[in-house]
This record gives structure tokens, C-alpha cells and sequence, in this order.
């Protein structure tokens, strides 16, 4: 059980989804108990055998996941992850999570890398997460992802190269959580002029209700028609929502809460001293690790 903490790190990363990743955990176990303490005696060293285990399930889930995105109504989001501190367990009681369930936050679950992450083939994430991020040998990627040692490498390649082409150089944190300061203070002000000053030219937004929750369908591309949209959104704001400044995946965001409740989280990358993406999520079903205020 020791190797908990580290198999939902490694399935948080793969599949983007933390309700999905403790699922891969539990049939993991599942698959461990399985076996006869003969053969668990035989197994030199359970973590590795446990690694293997959840990253093929993952990379069987990660095959499958395209098609259920295909059904998913409007835009598919990462389940954005809160603070540390701040978790509960999502499961009825709202107890505290235990430790050894939290993911670590770090760039790598950041939401801009979670999305690019997305967009790469099943066996090229896999790849790459086992040994750039957790440090495996191209061996013993090969043996999980089913291809030769050069190949994994050529994979995990790609991936990097993905990463370099869609993500700028990083700001300091202080610097964005100041930038993300300045968004929700205009935003609220309704001040558009200062917003557009915040957003990229060619910033985008993307929301994710999941058909569960009103938002906008299609990304909004454009530093100004996001800016434009948001005052129509402060407008039909209801007066018992507030706006908080909130951690969100390591990084600075904000959340929207009604009658304390989370509703919304907003994730956001920054390039420089502009905004230029926005992450909305908004499905309930990814909100049930937000602590209520």
C-alpha cells in the first residue's frame, strides 16, 4: 500500500482524470490480490510490478477514451485538482482525502501541460510520463507500451517536441497569481478595456459543462471576444456567487462559488505578462474535490 500515492500520481498524469486514475488503482490491487502469495513472494520488487500493471490498464483506458470523448457534449477538459490542503473526498460524508491519495503538484499536472498531454497518442503519453517524468528506462517503458526500446524513445521524443511547440517560456508564479489577480479584479469591475489589456490577441477559452452544466460549447478565440464575453458573464452573475483566488492544478486560478459551493473553476496559462488560455470547468461530476468555503 506504500505505492499508492505514487500509482495515482502516474494515472492522474496519463489519463487526466482522477476519478478514472483511483479506478485504475483499485482494479491494480485488485489484480495484485489476485495473484497467489507464492507468486506475490516471487515478484522481486511489488512497486515495479504494480507501475506495469497500472500503466498498461491506463494505456487500455487512455485507447478507449477517444471514443467516449467523441460522445462527450461539448469541450473535454482535464479534472482540475485543487490545493493540497484543501481536498475532500468527493464520496458521500465529504470526509478528508488520505494522503496517500493526493496528487503531487507540480508542473508536470499543471492544466496547460495536462491539455497537450491530450492531444498526443496514447502510447506517446504513456512514454513520455514513465521516463521523463518518472524517470523509467526506455527498457522498461518498452516492455509496458509494447514496442521496442528505440521505438519508446522516438515516442517520448515526439511528446517533448509537442510540449516545446505549444507551451511558451513560464512566468513566475508571483507574476501570474498578480496577472490572475488583475483578471478578476476587472472582471468584476467589468472593466473591458483592462481586460483586453490582460488577454493575448490571440488568447483562447474553453469551458467544459459536460451537459451538466450551462456554458459556452465552442472555444472563444480572441483576446477581445473573451473579454466581451466575461462582462456578459459578470452581468448575469447571481448575487450570492463570489470569485476566490484559488490554486488550481499548482498554478494560479480562480473558483466561482454559490452559497459556498464550488460551481466553477477557472484554470488559466500565462505567456509573459498576458493571458493565453482559459480553462473553464464547470461540470459537476470534476468539482467534487473542491472544498465548500
Amino acid at each position: 500500500m506504500s505505492e499508492r500515492r505514487q500509482l495515482i500520481n502516474l494515472a492522474y498524469r496519463l489519463l487526466g482524470s482522477l476519478a478514472e486514475a483511483e479506478d485504475v488503482v483499485q482494479e491494480t490491487y485488485a489484480r495484485w490480490y489476485a495473484t497467489s502469495r507464492q507468486q506475490q513472494d516471487a515478484i522481486e520488487s511489488p512497486g515495479a510490478w504494480l507501475t506495469r500493471v497500472a500503466s498498461r490498464i491506463c494505456l487500455d483506458v487512455l485507447g478507449s477514451a477517444r471514443a467516449r470523448r467523441e460522445r462527450y457534449v461539448g469541450e473535454w477538459i482535464p479534472e482540475p485538482l485543487p490545493e493540497c490542503t484543501e481536498w475532500i473526498s468527493g464520496r458521500p460524508g465529504g470526509a478528508t482525502v488520505d494522503p496517500a491519495d493526493r496528487v503531487t503538484l507540480d508542473e508536470s499536472v499543471s492544466m496547460a501541460f495536462l491539455v497537450v498531454l491530450e492531444s498526443m497518442t496514447p502510447a506517446e503519453r504513456v512514454a513520455f510520463i514513465l521516463h521523463d517524468v518518472f524517470c523509467h528506462s526506455f527498457a522498461e517503458v518498452a516492455e509496458i507500451v509494447g514496442r521496442t526500446p528505440a521505438a519508446c524513445r522516438q515516442l517520448a521524443s515526439s511528446a517533448r517536441r509537442r510540449l516545446r511547440e505549444s507551451q511558451g517560456p513560464a512566468s513566475p508564479t508571483a507574476q501570474q497569481a498578480g496577472i490572475v489577480r488583475d483578471f478578476k479584479q476587472a472582471w468584476e469591475a467589468k472593466d473591458i478595456d483592462a481586460l483586453i489589456g490582460l488577454l493575448d490577441p490571440d488568447a483562447t477559452a474553453i469551458a467544459d459543462g459536460g451537459g451538466l452544466a450551462t456554458t459556452f460549447l465552442r472555444p472563444i478565440e480572441g483576446g477581445e471576444q473573451i473579454a466581451r464575453a466575461w462582462v456578459e458573464i459578470a452581468d448575469r452573475r447571481p448575487g450570492n456567487m463570489t470569485f476566490l483566488e484559488r490554486t488550481v492544478n499548482g498554478q494560479p486560478g480562480l473558483v466561482a462559488q454559490q452559497d459556498g459551493v464550488t460551481v466553477t473553476v477557472f484554470a488559466f496559462e500565462v505567456a509573459g505578462d498576458r493571458i493565453k488560455h482559459i480553462w473553464v470547468v464547470r461540470n459537476p461530476e470534476k468539482l467534487c474535490r473542491w472544498t465548500t468555503s
